[in-house]
């Protein structure tokens, strides 16, 4: 079978594609013919060793994906060869099999797309442990989203929208903004042009958001917690930016703010019951239409780097997979 593989810590152009031996599948796994992997921003920190976890070398990156079980290992219940599956994997996604533990399955419902089923997981998963679960968002509460444009941005934007609250989508270009819109955001700022403290002062009526939605870090941080309503709840997703900010946290006590860090792939480990109640519940709103995934671009496996080199830069908007 033909696979990405990250054989050094590098960048995107440092991948190659290779024919690997079909693998095995152990007890308690299936290996699965994948129709199509998503392509999220962790990948870009894993294949240059800088992200919370490291694969040993060398290792094929990826981490979920959409496809058709072929091989059953031994012990394996509840599935069976053909049947239609989504799966987060530690990594493995980008190539034409990858192994699973049933565990970490999940039945595509009838009618979805490979491509919708590979873009669930992580980002969705990811928006609704931190909006539903870490911050709590309810019906006629002000949700600030940065990076709105992006997968788990999107993500975020129209669970909000899902759970009844008012959105305000923060991106970088007018385009990416209107792309937040068409996903249910009710106000735009566009912070390359504008003072991202001042317009959500603005935009709240000098409130501030009652939860702030960060996966970018960097300098934006601060200001938006600056903004932040009495009893916000700022949810720390990710450091797109490249940098880890650093806040004063006089600015928690004089809000009575709280910081809550979201890692959803440790969430799904840890509470595995949780996270399975959460999926179920976004396969729902995603068969009411209350959510609809973003598929921006389709890469085949020899255009993988190209595709990693996209997010890297932020070009993408919602997400992007690769099609085997």
């Amino acid at each position: 079978m033909k696979a990405v593989v990250c054989k050094a810590w590098g960048p995107p152009d440092s991948l190659v594609v290779e024919d690997l031996p079909e693998p095995a599948p152990g007890p308690g796994q299936v290996r699965i013919a994948v129709r199509a992997a998503g392509v999220n921003f962790p990948d870009v920190l894993i294949i240059q060793g800088k992200y919370q976890v490291r694969p040993g070398l060398p290792f094929t990156p990826g981490s979920e994906l959409a496809g058709v079980i072929d091989a059953l290992g031994p012990d394996v219940a509840g599935f069976k060869v053909g049947d239609r599956v989504i799966a987060f994997v530690a990594h493995g996604a980008f190539a034409q099999q990858a192994l699973a533990p049933v565990q970490a399955l999940l039945p595509m419902p009838p009618g979805m797309d490979f491509d919708t089923a590979a873009a669930l997981t992580l980002t969705y998963g990811t928006s609704h442990h931190a909006v539903v679960d870490r911050a709590a968002l309810k019906a006629g509460e002000t949700m600030l989203v940065l990076g709105a444009a992006g997968g788990v941005g999107l993500a975020a934007i129209e669970i909000g929208k899902a759970l009844g609250a008012r959105v305000i989508a923060a991106a970088s270009s007018g385009e990416k903004l209107a792309v937040c819109k068409e996903h249910g955001a009710d106000v735009l700022i566009n912070y390359s042009d504008t003072d991202l403290r001042a317009a959500v002062k603005e935009a709240t009526g000098g409130r501030g958001p009652d939860v702030v939605y960060d996966p970018v870090g960097g300098a934006y941080t601060e200001a938006a917690f600056r903004a932040i309503g009495w009893r916000g709840r700022y949810l720390v997703v990710g450091f797109a930016n490249g940098e880890i900010p650093k806040l004063p946290l006089n600015l928690a006590l004089l809000k009575g703010a709280s910081l809550m860090g979201v890692f959803w792939g440790e969430f799904a480990r840890r509470e595995p019951q949780a996270n399975l109640a959460a999926m179920l519940e976004l396969l729902g709103w995603l068969a009411e239409g209350r959510i609809r995934p973003r598929i921006s671009g389709r890469y085949s496996l020899e255009q993988a780097a190209g595709a990693l080199a996209d997010m890297a830069a932020r070009k993408v908007t919602g997400k992007v997979v690769i099609v085997p």
